[in-house]
């Protein structure tokens, strides 16, 4: 085996556990409100948005040609160079999704991705190796406004559905309107699920597309293979089954106290956005996007709270994520570089297993599973549980 097939081989199996952490870690995406408010079961739930993950990956692929052409100017850098660089900006991706996971902050898998990749092109080629702006493309156009719009006019749309619904129904008996909006919250959230699918699965085949157009495998006109589509389906899939129960708990819990009507605006609102944005070929952050219709679902609910706090929190994770993963993907291809050649990309992927490892293993001085991802929120990031149950040892916190 030469040494860039086997570069090309660890950066595909990086690509494929990003798409595994961002699996889990955006399960609370679909999921939060409908096991925040007893619609469905937590294990249930998590089951059905892996399944329907799985589909919604091969529903299009606009999405991953935009992260693929997108981001690095293909013709500042190419070969080797570019596989090192895809590599060091997953590592970043990576190690954010992780971090936030830890603390149970629902950042965005995307932008962490991509402020990766654009830390390790800058590391390597400089400010000009990143496409910034270039008429609809670039990061400006396909990351920087999309995240400060999308949540936004998440909230929006969400308040004003949340609204219009308790407007309909504020006559009728509500535990008759409780039991029917939990039955719609089924088919909404697994709307999001599919949603989610379509738009998330495709970053990694982009990324992974990228790689293989590095390697000379692929040329930039080729379609996505099949074999990338089917790849990234099941390792989102397989980490959405897994189950991100951390991140479930905040947005479930931790922002606002979720009813049936207000969960169901919120997912047909997300649904929605996601779907439409995923049709354009937008990368939009699906956890902008549905953080932004929680909040805007208890805003046009009478007399919700809104924990500010939490929102706040969630806020400035959303802003420190690209700016802090294209750090650590410049420090990653920085000491790929350093150390040179196969052996430098191999001490890096060494260094991502142990630092993954140290993360999962202080998680679990503070386990969130099935069992107390709905308890009252304590403001706290994490409930601390004195023994694993089974849930634990198969379920991601």
């Amino acid at each position: 085996m030469s040494a860039e097939l086997l570069v090309l081989l660890i950066v595909v199996c990086t690509a494929l556990a990003f798409d595994f952490t961002n699996g889990f870690h955006d399960t609370a995406n679909a999921m939060a409100t409908s096991i925040a408010t007893g619609a469905l079961k937590p294990r249930t739930a998590v089951l059905l948005s892996g399944a329907l993950n799985l589909i919604g990956a091969f529903l299009s692929v606009a999405v991953a040609a935009t992260v693929a052409k997108g981001i690095v100017d293909l013709s500042e850098v190419s070969g080797r160079a570019l596989l090192d660089i895809v590599f060091a900006g997953l590592v970043g991706g990576i190690l954010w999704n992780l971090f936030t996971w830890l603390l149970g902050l629902p950042s965005s898998s995307s932008h962490a991705l991509f402020g990766g990749i654009i830390g390790s092109t800058i590391a390597a080629l400089g400010w000009h190796g990143v496409i910034w702006a270039r008429g609809s493309d670039g990061v400006l156009a396909k990351i920087i406004i999309p995240a400060v719009l999308s949540p936004v006019v998440a909230a929006l749309v969400a308040a004003t559905a949340s609204w219009v619904v308790y407007r309909i129904t504020q006559r009728s008996n509500e535990k008759t309107v409780s039991k029917g909006f939990r039955w719609g919250q089924i088919g909404t959230a697994s709307l999001v699920s599919l949603a989610h699918g379509t738009n998330d699965a495709q970053k990694t085949m982009g990324i992974i597309f990228l790689a293989l157009i590095a390697h000379g495998t692929a040329k930039p006109t080729d379609q996505i293979p099949l074999w990338v589509i089917v790849a990234c389906a099941v390792a989102m899939a397989a980490g959405t089954c897994v189950g991100g129960w951390r991140i479930i708990r905040t947005l479930g819990k931790g922002l606002v106290d979720i009813v049936p009507p207000q969960g169901f605006a919120a997912e047909s609102t997300s649904a929605a956005i996601i779907l439409t944005s995923a049709h354009f070929g937008l990368p939009m952050s699906t956890t902008q996007v549905v953080t932004g219709s929680i909040l805007g679902s208890g805003i046009g609910r009478p007399g919700a709270e809104v924990r500010w706090g939490v929102l706040g929190r969630m806020a400035t994770a959303w802003v420190l994520t690209l700016p802090l993963a294209a750090i650590v993907g410049g420090l990653c291809w920085a000491l790929l570089h350093g150390i040179g050649g196969t052996t430098g990309v191999l001490v890096v992927f060494a260094l991502l297993i142990v630092m993954a490892a140290l993360i999962w293993m202080r998680s679990k001085r503070a386990v969130v599973n099935s069992h107390n991802v709905t308890a009252d929120w304590d403001d706290t990031p994490a409930p601390a549980a004195k023994t694993n149950t089974a849930d634990d040892t198969v379920g991601i916190g």
